[in-house]
């Protein structure tokens, strides 16, 4: 099955965009803390930060849809 998410920069841009939405951040204020793909599930975990939060999110990369955000 073909993958929406294929590459990690997909997964960063996607994760990016959601907590720039949710929490009305802006983008370049986020940074990435560190990525991870999951092979048998086939989800992307990409941990950002802002100002002083932190938060991972869960991304299904079939669907290329964000299935979590949860924050730390």
């Amino acid at each position: 099955m073909k993958r929406r998410l294929e590459k990690e920069k997909d997964a960063i841009a996607l994760a990016i965009s959601g907590i720039a939405k949710k929490y009305d951040v802006k983008p370049d204020d986020i940074k990435t803390l560190e990525t991870k793909y999951h092979d048998d599930a086939g989800d992307w975990y990409v941990a950002l930060g802002w100002n002083e939060k932190k938060a991972i999110v869960k991304m299904d990369s079939v669907l290329g849809t964000i299935t979590e955000i949860k924050e730390i």
